[in-house]
């Protein structure tokens, strides 16, 4: 592989390093090792396969085309760093808030009108992009405030936790039981 080839797939953006494994090394069993994964393209469905890479800590499939994001993306739970910027997202799963370890979300430039109360639960998030959305302007109001992004999240958590307390209190009227 030429050096100038290798120059054309090499990402401007300095958070994203890209290695591409030699054929020596390929050719001699090296194994390879990916904890990142990009992909852009004007995608508008992803494979059911991709919920496999429990390994991932870093997911970017921003930039396509992307109507929805399954339920399964919980199952990626070493992930460090979303990026669903620029999609055509409407809404969001629950399952969101089951990847704990998330430091950064992006979710700017789709169509969201409103987040999964769970989210609340990303404790480590640092970085929430929600620029370019049809949020409330109640959401956009508190993540525009100094420490918006935890302030948002902690606004997130208390509602989650009175749909839960709601939801346990209903239960038992709800199966019959006085």
């Amino acid at each position: 592989m030429s050096r100038n080839h290798k120059d054309k797939y090499e990402n401007s953006n300095p958070r994203r390093t890209h290695t591409f494994m030699s054929t020596e090394d390929a050719n001699s069993g090296k194994k390879s090792y990916w904890p990142e994964l990009e992909i852009t393209g004007s995608i508008r469905n992803l494979s059911p396969n991709l919920w496999q890479l429990t390994h991932l800590t870093a997911l970017y499939l921003n930039d396509n085309s992307l109507q929805r994001i399954p339920s399964e993306i919980g199952r990626l739970v070493n992930l460090r760093a979303l990026d669903l910027s620029s999609n055509k997202l409407r809404s969001l799963p629950a399952e969101l808030g089951d990847l704990i370890y998330l430091r950064e979300l992006l979710l700017n430039q789709n169509y969201l009108r409103v987040l999964p109360y769970e989210l609340g639960k990303l404790f480590q998030l640092q970085v929430l992009g929600l620029q370019g959305n049809p949020l409330s302007k109640e959401i956009m109001a508190l993540y525009g405030e100094p420490s918006g992004t935890h302030k948002l999240l902690s606004y997130m958590l208390d509602n989650l936790q009175g749909i839960q307390t709601v939801n346990l209190i209903e239960l038992p009227t709800m199966a019959g039981w006085t």
